[in-house]
């Protein structure tokens, strides 16, 4: 299993970050095509977010033009308003009279101790993320991921996909900034690798096993850092908006899967989901649990993508760089 969220038809993804002289941090807009449906789930204990009470399915608006994952803790939230300019110019929106009002729910991941605590997304960072929108996404430390860390690695930006049996198109793009570990300390290794999977590693070294060991025992305590994973899990369903947040639930699953501890109070974890409709046909019971389970693998195996894509910055050692014995 590895694919792209932008493997669910009309899903584009783009990235705008600044690195250097101060800053690493970024914004990572996920557009979605006309016609979309849009849920959350929020799972951690200090989420900051956009927009997600308009996802409820008991309230008006059926449908999102765009996700937008920001670092620059709330602050970042200002990206939206970027994006939103960005997409009315194309006529993207709910309609109100003459004009359209853009739905663009956020989130935002907290990556201000890499930036000097002054250095965070503006509106211009969601104009750009938006305009660079495409279908071959970049990975690691870019747009929302930029500042982001993993425990005490580097974090950064990983999707995946998976198709149903049923033919159904599931992806998930996650900024992974968790609190918790994504890498088991005493092997080396992802939590969530197992044999058979692909994520093409092996076990590292002993010897740099240990290293990481003694370097995460003088590291300062990772919640004094940073937190939060946000992302997206889309699929080419049909899918009403109490389905989508089904959906996002299940996404979760795949987040405790990779993360440990996952969902603490310092994070603020939250998933959005997308169902573009793209694929035609009553979405049943047994079908929309499976498209939860395939939430789940997407979403788990994304995370694990975006901490290995990484690289190091701002003094925050990647996973290829402490375990490079790993890589076949």
């Amino acid at each position: 299993m590895t694919g792209s969220i932008t493997d669910v038809a009309g899903v584009l993804v783009g990235h705008h970050h600044r690195i250097g002289d101060g800053w690493a941090t970024g914004v990572t807009a996920v557009l979605a095509p006309p016609g979309t449906v849009g849920g959350v789930d929020v799972r951690g204990g200090g989420p900051g977010t956009r927009e997600t009470d308009l996802l409820d399915p008991s309230t008006l608006v059926e449908h999102v033009d765009a996700v937008l994952l920001c670092g620059g803790s709330a602050f970042g939230l200002a990206a939206a308003d970027g994006a939103m300019r960005w997409l009315a110019d194309r006529g993207r929106g709910f309609p109100t009279g003459p004009a359209v009002v853009p739905i663009v729910p956020a989130a935002v991941l907290f990556d201000l101790p890499l930036n000097g605590w002054a250095n965070v997304p503006d509106a211009s960072f969601g104009t750009a993320a938006c305009a660079a929108a495409d279908v071959a996404p970049e990975l690691g430390s870019v747009g929302a991921g930029a500042g982001a860390t993993a425990g005490r690695l580097k974090g950064g930006v990983g999707t995946a996909a998976v198709v149903t049996v049923t033919g159904h198109t599931v992806g998930a793009l996650v900024a992974a900034n968790p609190m918790g570990d994504v890498v088991d300390p005493d092997s080396g290794l992802p939590w969530s690798h197992r044999p058979g999977s692909d994520f093409g590693l092996r076990p590292p070294d002993r010897e740099q096993v240990r290293a990481a060991a003694g370097d995460a025992t003088t590291a300062e305590p990772a919640r004094d850092r940073l937190n939060t994973t946000i992302g997206v899990v889309a699929t080419d369903a049909g899918l009403t908006k109490s389905q989508c947040r089904r959906l996002a639930m299940a996404a979760h699953d795949g987040l405790a899967r990779a993360v440990r501890p996952a969902h603490s109070l310092y994070d603020g974890d939250t998933v959005f989901a997308l169902a573009t409709g793209g694929a035609p046909g009553p979405v049943e019971p047994d079908v929309l649990n499976e498209l939860c389970a395939a939430a789940a693998d997407a979403f788990e195996r994304a995370i694990v993508s975006g901490v290995l894509a990484a690289t190091s910055v701002a003094g925050v050692s990647a996973y290829r760089d402490r375990y490079p014995s790993a890589y076949r």
